[in-house]
């Protein structure tokens, strides 16, 4: 297997909830009213750090479509689907576009308000090493 480059994205972005890799810009972010079996899930132009699935054919709320799962590139979860082609003409501006699902993302405003707790005891000035 080849080496993994990641593509570091500028601007406000969502990334991985599992390893914090970027993988999509909000700039692309198309539509919020997306919904999968897990839940809210969002749809964008564009989507980096991702490997692709094997296509098959899935019957959707809104019709039959080729779809192929999207995997975080570092750390192998799923974190939505690419649509490949959309059967129903009203359905073909989804064709190329990408699902990410909102409770496998965080966005940059969720990643930045998250705490991170120091676990090394402290030792105060009264105190001897």
């Amino acid at each position: 297997m080849g080496r993994i480059f990641v593509v570091e994205l500028e601007g406000r972005s969502y990334r991985c909830k599992f390893c914090k890799t970027h993988l999509a810009l909000a700039d692309d972010l198309i539509s919020r009213s997306f919904h999968c079996r897990r839940g809210k899930a969002y749809l964008f132009t564009n989507a980096v750090n991702t490997t692709i699935g094997t296509p098959e054919e899935r019957v959707m709320l809104s019709g039959l479509h080729t779809v192929a799962d999207i995997f975080c590139c570092c750390c192998g979860q799923i974190v939505g689907w690419k649509y490949e082609s959309a059967h129903e003409k009203s359905q073909k501006y989804k064709e190329g576009k990408f699902v990410l699902e909102r409770g496998r993302i965080v966005d940059d405003v969720d990643f930045s308000t998250e705490f991170f707790i120091d676990s090394h005891a402290n030792m105060s000035d009264g105190e001897d090493a």
